[in-house]
């Protein structure tokens, strides 16, 4: 499980941004699809995911509807065209690093 916050932080707008792009998903079910698709390596909890999601809506990268679900109501975000964008930059960005990375990691 990865420990370190400050990485966790610093990937967190990147996940969010990927993961709706496939559709709207409410806080708690990102945080379970985060990991679920990890194997549990990222354990994020509300307490980072939330902040993270505030700042991004107040960019105009997120919208979020509030809907009644299985009887509860649940705040839902989505991308915005410009979330869509950034997402796709984002991931490139992110891909290219871990590329750079591993190159620098198995370096003999």
């Amino acid at each position: 499980m990865i420990r370190n916050s400050e990485l966790m932080k610093g990937i967190a707008p990147t996940v969010v941004l990927n993961l709706l792009k496939q559709r709207a998903m409410y806080g708690y079910e990102i945080i379970r699809r985060v990991n679920e698709i990890t194997g549990g390596e990222f354990q994020w909890r509300e307490g980072a995911l939330y902040p993270c999601l505030h700042k991004m809506e107040a960019a105009g990268l997120l919208r979020s509807e509030w809907i009644i679900s299985a009887g509860k109501p649940r705040k839902y975000y989505s991308l915005t065209p410009a979330g869509t964008e950034q997402a796709v930059l984002k991931a490139e960005e992110s891909k290219n690093f871990c590329n750079a990375l591993n190159s620098l990691l198995d370096f003999q």
